[in-house]
């Protein structure tokens, strides 16, 4: 599956004050919002997004006490999933005597400011069910917090969704970064990123980034596969075709990746 993660190192959180309780499975994911305000520029600028996820792990930790930020993982309107205290580790958001039955899965939005949860968060809150589900042992039950606990999260914009089941949005398209601009190419990787057989790392990750910054369909998750292939030789083609030549062989070697960040965009 691919899901466009946002590592605690990429968004500067903080080591946790102790260890955390695991679970080796739940009975599914529980829906939350924020319950504060949630400033509606955060749709057009994404590092306000990791900036308000830094806040609620302030206020989680210093406010209430607990080791870490409560949630499993967030998701802005970038269709970008935080991670929070991630796979297998309880979360503290859900109430107490009820974290180990369900993950936590925060929406970026509030009961102020930005309400309404726009298509690309609730494309990235089902990324994270999905994850959950195959990577961290997630059950199939989508609930919201006020499904046993005594409260209005996760508002009623969300809940709402909630409560049809958690849909895919249909016939539209998720909001994005805006699209890159061209600028110089960090260093190459030293190899070729291909496939087949399937290549993975950071690099990947980054490749794939820039490609989706650049307005590509392709979500980041660090294995170049079919998808990552098959794009790759749509940008060649398009490179080519605006004078920036380049093999048609969906190999990213020193000249496509160098195109990636200096082609212009226009």
């Amino acid at each position: 599956m691919a899901i466009d993660l946002i590592t605690r190192a990429q968004w500067q959180a903080r080591a946790p004050k102790g260890s955390y309780d695991t679970i080796a499975r739940t009975k599914g994911v529980k829906i939350h919002y924020t319950g504060g305000r949630v400033d509606p520029a955060t749709v057009e600028d994404h590092d306000l997004c990791a900036a308000a996820v830094r806040g609620i792990q302030r206020g989680h930790m210093e406010g209430n006490g607990w080791l870490d930020i409560g949630y499993s993982l967030a998701v802005c309107s970038h269709r970008k999933v935080f991670i929070g205290r991630g796979l297998h580790h309880l979360p503290a958001a859900n109430g107490a005597g009820l974290n180990s039955g369900h993950y936590a899965v925060l929406g970026l939005v509030g009961n102020s400011g930005l309400v309404v949860p726009p298509d690309g968060m609730l494309h990235g809150i089902r990324d994270a069910i999905e994850y959950l589900r195959k990577e961290g042992g997630a059950g199939p039950e989508i609930k919201g917090h006020q499904d046993g606990y005594s409260t209005d999260c996760p508002g009623p914009k969300l809940y709402a969704w909630v409560k049809q089941g958690a849909p895919r949005p249909v016939g539209t398209t998720a909001p994005a970064t805006p699209p890159a601009k061209a600028g110089k190419a960090p260093p190459f990787p030293g190899r070729l990123l291909k496939y087949p057989p399937t290549t993975a790392g950071a690099d990947v990750y980054s490749w794939q980034a820039q490609m989706r910054d650049r307005g590509w369909d392709l979500i980041p998750d660090g294995s170049y596969g079919p998808r990552s292939a098959e794009v790759c030789r749509l940008f060649q083609r398009d490179s080519t075709a605006h004078g920036w030549p380049l093999d048609d062989d969906g190999v990213v070697g020193t000249a496509t990746w160098r195109a990636t960040w200096e082609r212009p965009t226009s």
